[in-house]
């Protein structure tokens, strides 16, 4: 099983820039991926970006491509999304989430959570 935690948030200007990162404790699944959600207060959880766990392939939701990176380190067995040009839209609480097998954008595709991390952008 893997266990996963959030860092990296905070509060941000209006396009300013910050990095998130989840570490995983245990094995991530090699044939999974790794990917982050948001969520804003009163408003439904939003697929934000994923990576395949082997072959490093990406996928971005459409709000945040162009602006926001995933990425992977394994020896540090954390995955990073760099955002850039940040909106105060881009508000949110940000989890970080494993997958099993696949990849995509559903929720019911990954199977652990992280507790969460606050990302706030000022106007």
């Amino acid at each position: 099983q893997v266990q996963l935690v959030e860092s990296g948030g905070g509060l941000v200007q209006t396009g300013g820039s910050l990095r998130l990162s989840c570490t995983a404790s245990g094995r991530i699944f090699s044939s999974g991926a790794m990917g982050w959600f948001r969520q804003a207060p009163g408003k439904a959880r939003e697929f934000v970006a994923a990576i395949g766990w082997s072959d490093g392939i990406t996928l971005y939701g459409d709000s945040v491509r162009g602006r926001f990176s995933i990425s992977r380190d394994y020896a540090k067995n954390t995955v990073y999304l760099q955002m850039n040009s940040l909106k105060p839209e881009d508000t949110a609480v940000y989890y970080c989430a494993a997958a099993r097998g696949g990849w995509g954008s559903m929720e019911t595709l990954y199977d652990t959570w992280g507790q969460g991390t606050q990302v706030s952008i000022s106007s």
